[in-house]
């Protein structure tokens, strides 16, 4: 028989009349003996103090609660290490959200062995009658503001299990005492709903295990504004650090009004605006006077969970203020504006609604009517079911246009450029691979073109893997392959400075070729298959090697795209001293010499630094100009037009440019073009 059953049929309403304080208190020592006796049962025959045993990925683990909590922690085992995946510690029951009363709280092991409260049985000693649950404690005691359990609820630790609890509670009083609402409940209501939102709170709302519990909060605060009533003058009704309510009266003669919020952030030491506008021309559809209730949430974003639709499995980051807004039937749009959290040039803004059933950010609702580095403004459709909006880290990409067309049209020409490039060094490889020098520098020229047009080839296919439906294995596949020979594109150029250097400071001592080609294809792939093997290896077992939204290296959660960054801007580096030796060695001033010859060494050293700068990739030092949030549009400009051409650019000044590589392709050319007229002459 259920123990809240044996205390009921104990006390039985018809004795309990008779019985004195003295008896009842009697009666729970002995039923708490029996609780504990069962408590102990159950902690032996339950589930371990601990985890224990082998730690086998996928399995599952539960301990319970450090007194004075109740309720269980669960573990998971990932990668052979225990984590918490879900918590249910609690210290709130009806009898500390009523400690004034000395009420008794019972609560009992379940079949489960976890202790399970009948948090909504209270027995009052002041007049001997079960409280049948909380709503019904506040009616008795604090009907007019709830006061009695506003402390209760302020000094209780933000487990998971009481942010449940909270929230819970919010929900009834929200459903059942809904009527009447004044400035005082709603200060009450919102003080018990800053606890939850509290930042400190934050990371314990992602183990409660009801996953809907952030969107029931929302509903709750919401649906519980509705029914305040304000008055006539403006009001900044509730301003607590973590939720901010303001409401006026208003009426088809209002010239627009506006609710203005500053709230901080948990990621930022500055406030962040957001302000809601209702336009005088929804103002017109009002019959009579009413009134507009604004609510704004820093956290609240942080924590709100969607319910996700089967091909997405990826959470979508707020970027702004949560701001609710409540309104008049009649009026069906309001203008907002936000302040973005995160104010960097990738940050493009999405305008959404929340949508109360669906519990999804819903795109639909909302028009992004400006979008500039530091906040947007919104259009959005006001309804029962859409009430609550924000801004979003764009899962879409909006790139500027121009970089767009840069891009394709540069990546076009790079890649017949490329092969032409290729066409050609077969052609005349004979005749320009005499000497050992000749023969590396070719060789660079033909790995620096191959890596390059293979990575634009992969470039391209990643572009069609990129988004929610891709598939994750291929996204995995295609980014190691992009990786890999994006870094051998470096390594060659890297092998190809060095060749420069080798060529100018080293005369007498000269390296066999068979020793230059091992070392230059040993470091020009195997360098680079070792750094994506090993990035690969240790980022992509914790899901953090590719990008949310895009195949590429990931950033947010491994920093898996310094694999990428230092080797290359390391070698941008080294192949720019390199330019420097060339410049310097180029000038050799002579004692007299004239201005004109002063000239020809400039357009010299001009000449060598214009062939130099795409064979070494020193148009990806532009990169680190960009990688500035505050960088200008023109710098993203500069280095998308020197990298999509890059292919071109090795074709003019690798190959076209080249005195040698020129005569023989003509003395080819002419070959070809006698042959084909001896062919000619032998066929009549």
């Amino acid at each position: 028989m259920p123990l809240k059953d044996t205390v009921q049929q104990a006390t039985g309403n018809e004795s309990s009349k008779g019985r004195s304080h003295e008896d009842i208190e009697l009666l729970f020592l002995e039923v708490g003996d029996k609780i504990q006796g069962l408590n102990e049962k159950s902690k032996t025959s339950g589930f371990p103090g601990q985890c224990q045993g082998n730690c086998m990925n996928g399995s599952h683990c539960k301990q319970f609660c450090e007194n004075p909590f109740h309720g269980e922690i669960g573990f998971t085992c990932n990668n052979k290490r225990w984590q918490k995946s879900n918590e249910t510690c609690t210290s709130l029951t009806v009898q500390t959200l009523f400690q004034e009363t000395n009420g008794i709280s019972i609560y009992e092991p379940s079949l489960s062995g976890s202790s399970r409260f009948s948090s909504d049985v209270l027995l009052s000693p002041s007049n001997e009658e079960f409280i049948e649950s909380a709503v019904e404690g506040i009616q008795k005691k604090c009907p007019d503001d709830y006061a009695c359990i506003i402390n209760s609820v302020r000094s209780s630790e933000v487990t998971s299990g009481n942010i449940a609890f909270i929230v819970e509670l919010l929900k009834n009083i929200s459903t059942q005492l809904s009527s009447n609402i004044n400035r005082r409940k709603m200060q009450s209501f919102s003080t018990m709903a800053n606890h939850v939102l509290n930042r400190s709170a934050i990371s314990n709302w992602a183990f409660i295990p009801e996953r809907n519990t952030s969107s029931v909060l929302l509903k709750s605060v919401n649906s519980f504004a509705e029914n305040l009533n304000i008055s006539d003058e403006p009001e900044n009704i509730v301003n607590e650090p973590f939720i901010q309510t303001k409401g006026f009266r208003i009426n088809q003669n209002t010239q627009g009004k506006s609710f203005n919020f500053s709230m901080r952030v948990p990621s930022d030491e500055e406030n962040v605006q957001g302000t809601v506008f209702i336009p005088w021309k929804e103002l017109r559809k009002l019959p009579a006077a009413s009134q507009a209730i604004s609510i704004a949430f820093p956290t609240l974003g942080r924590i709100l969970e969607e319910a996700h639709l089967q091909n997405e499995s990826l959470s979508r980051q707020v970027n702004g203020l949560v701001l609710s807004v409540i309104l008049p039937k009649r009026l069906k749009q309001v203008f907002l504006t936000f302040e973005k959290i995160n104010k960097s040039h990738s940050a493009k803004a999405q305008c959404v609604g929340w949508h109360s059933d669906k519990r999804r950010w819903v795109e639909e609702a909302c028009e992004t009517t400006m979008d500039v580095m530091d906040k947007a403004s919104c259009r959005c459709n006001y309804t029962n079911l859409l009430m609550s909006f924000s801004i979003l880290m764009s899962p879409k990409t909006f790139p500027n246009k121009t970089l767009d067309y840069i891009t394709c049209i540069g990546l076009s020409i790079s890649i017949l450029s490329l092969i032409l490039c290729l066409i050609i060094e077969i052609t005349v490889w004979s005749q320009v691979t005499v000497t050992e020098i000749s023969y590396m520098r070719h060789v660079c020229i033909v790995n620096i073109s191959m890596s390059l047009l293979i990575a634009n080839i992969w470039f391209i296919v990643a572009s069609f893997f990129d988004g929610a439906a891709r598939s994750y294995g291929w996204c995995v596949t295609v980014t190691f392959f992009s990786h890999y020979f994006y870094l051998s594109l470096f390594f060659w150029m890297l092998i190809k400075a060095l060749l420069i250097l080798y060529g100018i400071l080293i005369v007498f001592r000269r390296m066999m070729k068979s020793t230059m080609m091992a070392v230059a294809f040993s470091v020009g792939y195997g360098c680079p298959l070792v750094i994506a093997a090993i990035t690969v290896s240790v980022t992509e077992p914790r899901k953090g090697y590719v990008r949310a939204q895009a195949c590429w290296l990931n950033w947010d959660d491994s920093r898996a795209l310094l694999a990428f960054v230092i080797p290359a801007l390391t070698i941008v580096a080294v192949n720019l001293i390199v330019v420097f030796v060339v410049a310097v060695n180029t000038r050799r001033p002579s004692i007299g010499s004239s201005k004109s010859q002063d000239m020809v060494t400039i357009m010299r050293i001009s000449k060598n630094v214009a062939i130099l700068t795409p064979l070494l990739g020193l148009s990806w030092g532009f990169g680190i100009a960009t990688l500035i949030d505050s960088s200008s549009l023109v710098f993203h400009i500069i280095f998308s037009l020197l990298n999509a051409f890059q292919g071109f650019f090795i074709l003019l000044f690798g190959t076209i440019l080249d005195q040698k590589t020129r005569e023989a392709l003509k003395v080819r050319m002419s070959s070809l073009k006698g042959t084909s007229r001896i062919e000619e002459h032998a066929s009549r």
